[in-house]
């Protein structure tokens, strides 16, 4: 069995998006209900939330943004930069909280206390830009956690991996010109799919053109196009760049019974899913991966694909 380490903290539940937000305190008390109940949480290192030194957080955001941010928030403001942005006055705490505790996980793994980790954390990130909050993220969880990587432990090469059934554009906007890390994508595009972005030509600029991979995903399919495509193009890219640590932005909306998107994946495409991240993680990083929760909003599914998602991580397979 891996030692696996699970972040969970109730003060991300303070973050309050109104009554009738997708984003909201629900999704977390349903992935917590649902490994606690499966039993798991005897064997899983439980790790509280950290507030964050800032500095992480400025390596990936403008100054001026997390100054907007923070006063904004603390002076009541409801939105940040547009409708989708909800927020409270504890939205400002919870997103440091969120980053804190994942570089807190990605301390544990490096150190080798654990093995792996799943941070069940709200807000998420993945469409988080460097000016701007876009999709109910504020701070890019992710991408702090790959330059943590870096900096402080001297990780040449960082894979992150984004299933969430929306494209992670802020995400690809950091390191789009960075060949040190790569990013690779697969979303529902196109139809009504947010952001609009994650297109098969999006391959990176400059230095970082060619280490980025977007796999779109035409709305109403399923496992074995989520299948084909991952065989297909992330695997050979993650055997050939050899990523040292492995990030996972999490996303479990891509589940049929999902009304966020339009896809048709299943409980056990999920599980398919993750047993080839555990897979390709023993093969190029030694079996270290971050596992970083993103979207997924069925509020009646999150407690069997939360608990299936945590007993892969401590199984290793």
């Amino acid at each position: 069995m891996k030692k696996t380490g699970f972040l969970f903290d109730q003060r991300f539940l303070l973050h309050d998006t109104g009554p009738y937000h997708p984003e909201r305190s629900e999704r977390l008390s349903a992935i917590y209900q649902g490994i606690r109940d499966a039993g798991l949480m005897s064997h899983v290192s439980v790790m509280p939330a950290v507030l964050t030194d800032m500095k992480w957080v400025l390596d990936i955001h403008t100054q001026e943004y997390v100054r907007r941010f923070e006063e904004l928030c603390l002076a009541g403001r409801r939105t940040l930069d547009s409708e989708d942005n909800q927020m409270s006055r504890d939205t400002w705490e919870a997103a440091q909280l969120a980053v804190g505790g994942v570089l807190e996980a990605a301390r544990g793994i490096m150190a080798g206390d654990i093995d792996n980790a799943f941070c069940a954390v709200r807000p998420p990130g993945h469409h988080a830009e460097s000016g701007e909050a876009m999709g109910f993220c504020y701070f890019n969880n992710v991408a702090i956690a790959a330059r943590y990587f870096q900096k402080e432990w001297g990780v040449e090469r960082v894979g992150i991996i984004d299933f969430d059934v929306h494209h992670g554009n802020g995400t690809q906007h950091v390191f789009e010109d960075d060949p040190t890390v790569y990013y690779y994508s697969i979303h529902q595009h196109p139809s009504f799919a947010y952001p609009g972005t994650g297109r098969e030509f999006e391959m990176g600029s400059g230095r970082g053109y060619g280490f980025t991979k977007n796999s779109p995903v035409l709305p109403g399919q399923g496992d074995d196009e989520y299948r084909r495509l991952i065989e297909k193009d992330l695997l050979p890219a993650f055997r050939s760049f050899m990523p040292q640590v492995i990030i996972l932005s999490t996303g479990f909306d891509a589940h049929q019974d999902d009304e966020m998107a339009d896809m048709r994946v299943t409980t056990e495409g999920f599980a398919w899913i993750m047993r080839t991240m555990m897979a390709l993680a023993e093969t190029c990083s030694s079996g270290r991966l971050l596992s970083v929760l993103e979207g997924g909003y069925a509020l009646e599914r999150l407690p069997e694909l939360g608990a299936g998602h945590v007993k892969i991580l401590l199984d290793g397979e």
